[in-house]
């Protein structure tokens, strides 16, 4: 578990960051996918949901480790496979294991200098 506080909205640049793309890939993503429309305040800035995230994890999954085209992806996606879910939903806990791994390491390490 997560001792994070969810949030209900991400900004562009936190998608962005999540996924290791550039805020314009995720517009263009945006342009190509319907399903992808995240609401944009007063000012127009855009506010993705925890389901606009996942869709874009999707859309990641298989363009950038999959290596499918876009009109490829978006097909998958209209087909609305839970295979595809699945496998993106192990991914990103597989990702949140390896974060915790790491952390981890990185703390048995230091408390292996500070015994020095």
């Amino acid at each position: 578990m997560s001792d994070e506080i969810e949030k209900k909205y991400y900004s562009i640049s936190e998608v962005a960051s999540k996924l290791s793309v550039t805020a314009s890939l995720i517009r263009f993503w945006e342009s190509q996918f319907p399903k992808i429309k995240p609401q944009k305040n007063k000012n127009g800035i855009r506010q993705y949901t925890k389901q606009d995230l996942e869709k874009l994890q999707t859309i990641h999954f298989l363009v950038k480790e999959k290596g499918y085209t876009l009109q490829g992806a978006n097909d998958v996606i209209s087909q609305k496979t839970s295979k595809i879910d699945n496998v993106v939903q192990v991914i990103k806990e597989l990702s949140e294991i390896k974060d915790f791994l790491i952390i981890l390491k990185k703390t048995l390490a230091f408390s292996e200098q500070t015994k020095s």
